[in-house]
């Protein structure tokens, strides 16, 4: 297949695109820059898995190669300001909110209008659409919630509606906590547990809907070729509370981890609002759909896939 990916520098993308070309797979990468030239900023840079044409695209100037996507099979789009680089300003969350709509908005009727569109856009949205509710089991028939990020991933998915409206088949997939050494919220938490620093958030009763970086590769690839549309929770299907994860993470660096995370500690590193939305949060979403269909799990509980990754990544 040839297949579009944006976001091609982030954790997930580097990797989905080392991938595809590991099956045999084209890959373009949408980016901004010049297509097949000298490319303008980091986000199209060349590294491991970054390999093969650049699809110039600027989404704050509304601007896309629509010829370059011609006779492409698939597009992963992957792209959206990170939520947690930096304090929750309001420049900062509309940052965050406009680079996932205006940026779908742009691809989706790019794609719309191709004289070949492609079969499927799997544009990415997050757990965050869930928003904070506790115990509560939540899948994909689930209603939204409430709060900033509820608000961006339904804006978000909405977003790629030029692209439905055209017969393209879309999936959104909604993905949890990747688990990863190389970078991601284990990759910023891993100094801290390491050096016996690492503790529960609050009383740790808050779920973390968590996924190996392995895994949500793996999703992504399914995604491409299954009969699914519409929202899909990318989460394992054993979700642990904070408490739990925290355990499991000293167990597996034998560390120990007896005292709670000061809140002040994280205000000041975070903000309040950032904090609270991603820490004391508590998102229970299981893969429902991913287990209906029988997607194959390499690392469905917490202490496998921490084993994996740590041995991956030392």
């Amino acid at each position: 297949m040839r297949v579009a990916v944006t976001g091609a520098s982030g954790l997930i993308g580097r990797a989905l695109l080392d991938r595809l070309a590991s099956d045999g797979h084209q890959t373009l990468r949408v980016a901004r820059g010049r297509a097949n030239g000298p490319t303008l900023d980091r986000e199209a840079s060349s590294g491991p898995g970054e390999q093969g044409p650049v699809v110039s695209w600027d989404p704050a100037a509304n601007r896309i190669d629509s010829e370059a996507l011609e006779g492409i099979d698939a597009v992963v789009h992957l792209a959206g300001e990170p939520i947690a680089a930096r304090r929750w300003s309001p420049a900062q969350k509309q940052r965050i909110a406009d680079s996932r709509t205006r940026g779908t908005a742009l691809l989706a009727g790019a794609l719309a209008r191709l004289d070949a569109p492609p079969g499927v856009l799997v544009s990415s949205s997050a757990i965050g659409f869930y928003g904070d509710r506790g115990d509560e089991r939540l899948d994909e028939s689930s209603t939204g919630g409430t709060g900033f990020l509820a608000d961006v991933c339904r804006a978000w998915e909405a977003a790629a509606d030029p692209a439905r409206a055209a017969g393209i088949r879309v999936a959104h997939p909604r993905t949890g906590v990747v688990l990863s050494g190389s970078g991601g919220a284990l990759g910023e938490m891993l100094p801290f547990f390491r050096l016996g620093l690492g503790g529960r958030i609050g009383g740790g009763r808050q779920w973390v809907s968590w996924i190996t970086l392995h895994d949500e590769v793996e999703a992504l690839l399914w995604l491409l070729t299954a009969d699914v549309e519409g929202p899909v929770n990318l989460t394992a299907p054993k979700p642990v509370t904070n408490r739990e994860l925290t355990a499991a993470l000293g167990t597996a660096l034998r560390r120990p981890t007896l005292l709670p995370t000061p809140k002040p500690a994280l205000w000041a590193r975070l903000g309040r609002e950032l904090t609270e939305a991603l820490l004391y949060s508590s998102t229970r979403a299981e893969p429902a759909l991913l287990v209906r269909r029988g997607f194959d799990f390499a690392h469905p509980d917490i202490a496998a896939a921490l084993a994996a990754v740590l041995a991956e990544h030392g």
